[in-house]
């Protein structure tokens, strides 16, 4: 895609100077792809048995669909659906927030559990094989938060969002800081979406499979 190509949405003097020194970093890029494909696919086939378990501690544990399905925007500024286990009552997206915040009460029994070790998250490896997603690059938000972006924060568009990233590591404890008083949906626009965009600009701009490496081995310490 040429950068005359992108959407409206996108096009400004911040974007155009990501734009640029993404398209010298091509090779770079292609080297990530392969990298997710590659890794990605291992992941699934080692971790198949596993997955099978926490499929069906899902379904016994409350009533509903295995994957909960979310619409999240991704590169160039287009929806897309992501995947993750389950770890909601059925339908909790439409009787509470966007954010999950403190003990919420739509999370089930298993899904507290599934959260803690951030197990939800391996179904989106679907969505990196499908091509939506990468293996690490900055997190996907649902619409309402991309609409309060500022120009530069749109040129995080410019890549696909990944599994994990350096601003999901930094705000781990995310969920505390939602629910230190105040409205969450006000704390997160105003206090924690403009450092976490900072992380992912600066992650835009030194892409490179070892980086991704780091930034997988640095998760993995996090949430343990």
């Amino acid at each position: 895609m040429t950068y005359q190509a992108l959407p409206d949405s996108m096009k400004n003097e911040y974007t155009k100077e990501y734009w640029e020194q993404l398209s010298s970093r091509r090779f770079s890029l292609g080297a990530k792809r392969v990298f997710d494909v590659i890794v990605s696919f291992l992941i699934l086939a080692v971790l198949s048995p596993f997955f099978v378990i926490l499929a069906l501690a899902v379904k016994l544990d409350s009533k509903g669909p295995v994957f909960y399905r979310q619409v999240r925007v991704g590169r160039y500024n287009q929806d897309f659906k992501i995947y993750k286990f389950r770890t909601m009552v059925q339908d909790a997206d439409k009787i509470g927030l966007s954010l999950t915040v403190g003990e919420d009460p739509r999370i089930t029994r298993v899904g507290r559990f599934i959260r803690k070790l951030r197990l939800d998250e391996f179904s989106q490896l679907f969505n990196v094989l499908g091509g939506s997603m990468s293996l690490v690059g900055p997190r996907p938000e649902v619409r309402k938060y991309v609409d309060a972006y500022t120009p530069e924060f749109m040129a995080t568009l410019l890549i696909r969002p990944g599994i994990t990233a350096t601003s999901s590591i930094a705000f781990k404890d995310e969920d505390e800081l939602l629910n230190s008083g105040g409205d969450p949906e006000q704390i997160y626009v105003e206090q924690i979406l403009p450092p976490k965009m900072a992380y992912n600009l600066a992650y835009t701009k030194h892409i490179t499979v070892l980086n991704d490496i780091k930034i997988m081995f640095q998760t993995v310490a996090a949430v343990l």
